[in-house]
């Protein structure tokens, strides 16, 4: 199958799964992605067919999205109903295990251009205003609240425990957002970051102040 065709039936396919969504990865999540992956691709002299793929595919498989809380196969199942050849369904495969966070204290850098970029592109999209809206999302359709100075961040130091966490929703900056821009692995992700890192930086000022109005009031 010619790639321009697999690239357009994977973006009808990704569609059909992820444009209800509500949680903050819809299909609109999936096309910044897919844009900041194909613009950081090109910077850094990447594959960009298998950047523009596997950012399409990324989220497909996200724990976060199965109904039993595991990574599934629907991507692996896609890629091998099109006929698409091995090795690009296990580089696909590499891509997408190597970009979610996985906890203040695990290390997710990695070798591979294309991972660095995707997960670049990823991480890119979890910060600045749409990164805020995306997490008061997330935790809005988790049950999770919005702040409680009693639950105090956490450092998660190992996968299973970052994936149990039920805090309160700004706890969620400090656990990930704010370690992002310096995890950025390619020269244009850490230029981009900047911008988006120092804009939640003065949300969380303004937050804190409206909050502490709140309080010196006793409400």
């Amino acid at each position: 199958m010619k790639r321009d065709i697999l690239l357009e039936k994977t973006e009808i396919f990704v569609k059909s799964i992820l444009e209800g969504d509500s949680s903050g990865h819809d299909w609109w999540h999936i096309h910044r992605v897919r844009t900041l992956g194909l613009m950081i691709a090109k910077s850094e002299g990447a594959d960009l067919f298998l950047v523009e793929l596997a950012a399409l595919l990324h989220d497909i498989d996200d724990w976060k999205l199965a109904g039993n809380g595991t990574e599934e196969q629907k991507a692996k199942n896609w890629l091998r109903s099109n006929s698409v050849e091995p090795q690009i369904i296990e580089r696909i495969s590499t891509i997408i295990e190597g970009v979610s966070f996985k906890g203040a204290g695990v290390n997710t850098s990695t070798n591979d251009l294309e991972c660095k970029v995707l997960q670049d592109a990823d991480r890119l999209d979890a910060i600045g205003a749409i990164g805020i809206a995306r997490t008061f999302a997330y935790g809005g359709s988790r049950g999770r609240g919005i702040y409680d100075p009693g639950i105090p961040p956490e450092m998660h130091t190992d996968f299973e425990n970052y994936k149990k966490s039920n805090a309160p929703t700004i706890n969620h900056f400090y656990e990930k957002l704010l370690l992002l821009k310096d995890q950025m692995q390619t020269t244009s992700g850490r230029a981009l970051a900047e911008q988006r890192h120092e804009f939640m930086l003065r949300f969380l000022d303004q937050f804190y102040t409206e909050w502490n109005v709140m309080e010196c009031n006793g409400m």
